[in-house]
């Protein structure tokens, strides 16, 4: 039933497209929004828009701050359910099982439906956003190609989110296209 809490996941690899769409469904639903660049920097004490080209695996982007992010949007995903909110968008690569997991079994505690949003664009379009990411004084995410081709290769596809939980987007669509696939997708996870 439409009416269910639920955790939106908008997750893929780097300029995927995942937080310009979040972002705009979060809007349109006026649900809390939690971003994995944003939170990360609030944990390192940086500013939102402030550059951090750290290696991979390196400075911000260490295996534990990126587990300690994780944990923190859940943990605040939780605190905003338990507030009485109708839901939740999450916002980050989720690129790993047990990540999604994660995500799976609170929604389970709280009584909360999940949809994950797999988004994903061409490889020339990813360059693009990149290059136009580069520029942008007021970007968050630290992504480059370099990172998206290390993503690429180590990106465990969602193989074990059944399919009435997985909507996959192809972000060169336009965006209200999206989001009415998103909303229609919406309506069918009630029963399951």
């Amino acid at each position: 039933m439409p009416s269910e809490r639920t955790i939106y996941i908008f997750f893929g690899l780097i300029a995927s497209g995942k937080s310009f769409l979040a972002e705009h469904f979060a809007a349109e639903r006026g649900l809390p929004y939690f971003n994995s660049d944003r939170v990360r920097k609030e944990l390192a004490g940086i500013a939102a828009t402030e550059r951090r080209p750290d290696g991979i695996g390196q400075g911000i982007y260490t295996p534990e701050l990126s587990a300690k992010t994780y944990q923190t949007m859940l943990a605040r995903a939780e605190e905003s359910l338990q507030n009485g909110a109708a839901g939740v968008i999450l916002d980050g690569s989720y690129s790993i099982a047990a990540g999604r997991s994660e995500v799976r079994r609170l929604a389970e505690s709280v009584g909360a439906k999940t949809l994950f949003i797999l988004c994903s664009c061409s490889e020339a379009e990813t360059k693009r956003r990149l290059e136009l990411r580069a520029k942008d004084p007021n970007a968050v995410s630290d992504g480059r190609w370099e990172i998206f081709v290390r993503q690429r290769e180590t990106f465990a596809q969602p193989d074990e989110l059944p399919p009435e939980l997985l909507l996959r987007l192809n972000t060169e669509a336009e965006p209200e296209a999206l989001l009415r696939q998103i909303n229609l997708h919406h309506q069918g996870i009630g029963n399951d």
